[in-house]
């Protein structure tokens, strides 16, 4: 069967009407697959990079920008989650806010991350995505605000995320209307003073 086949192929190359044909059609193939190989649209990232990774030893360090040591004082001002939708950066005048464990946080100084069109992770503006931290996951069904399902795994990462946001972004508020798997958690609680260091601990 393969001698065949090569000796098929032998024949039309030998052949010069077979030759104008096979580069006549083999010329627009190529430039089409260079074409998409230039040219095609940037694969957005499907997933986050976690906020630590772990060193030789067990101790974990940040890959990201250093703790931030002139944050204001922490403000319980009170949002709804259809509130907190207004900030996610479609007004260039208003802040962008991101919320994790029903605390939100302000990044507008990270416009170029959060906001849109571009930024890579305008996934979470505007909303509480817990469970898409956890996950360290960018896709729209997993930016939901209830992480209770998260397996233990997911649920630290969640609270390295939280973790890191709470060292580099200023705490403008907190979310009042989140599911109710969740809503004990949310600082700060009727149980709860309104210092968030323990929060992390929480779950």
């Amino acid at each position: 069967m393969l001698q065949c086949i090569q000796s098929s192929l032998k024949d039309i190359l030998n052949d010069p009407n077979n030759l104008t044909w096979v580069s006549g059609a083999l010329v627009p193939l190529v430039i089409g697959i260079l074409y998409l190989k230039f040219n095609a649209a940037p694969q957005r990232p499907r997933a986050i990079t976690r906020p630590t990774v772990s060193q030789p030893g067990g101790t974990r360090t940040t890959i990201m920008s250093p703790p931030k040591a002139d944050l204001a004082p922490p403000r319980p001002d009170p949002f709804t989650l259809q509130e907190l939708k207004r900030y996610d950066g479609t007004d260039a005048s208003l802040p962008i806010y991101v919320s994790i464990k029903g605390t939100i946080f302000d990044v507008t100084s990270k416009r170029d991350v959060y906001g849109p069109p571009t930024g890579s992770y305008r996934v979470f503006a505007g909303k509480d995505a817990s469970k898409a931290f956890g996950l360290s996951s960018l896709k729209e069904e997993d930016a939901d605000p209830d992480w209770s399902t998260l397996e233990p795994k997911y649920l630290k990462t969640l609270n390295e995320w939280y973790t890191f946001f709470r060292k580099r972004y200023n705490v403008v508020g907190r979310v009042v209307d989140m599911p109710e798997p969740v809503r004990h958690l949310v600082w700060p609680t009727a149980t709860e003073s309104d210092d968030l260091t323990e929060v992390t601990a929480v779950i």
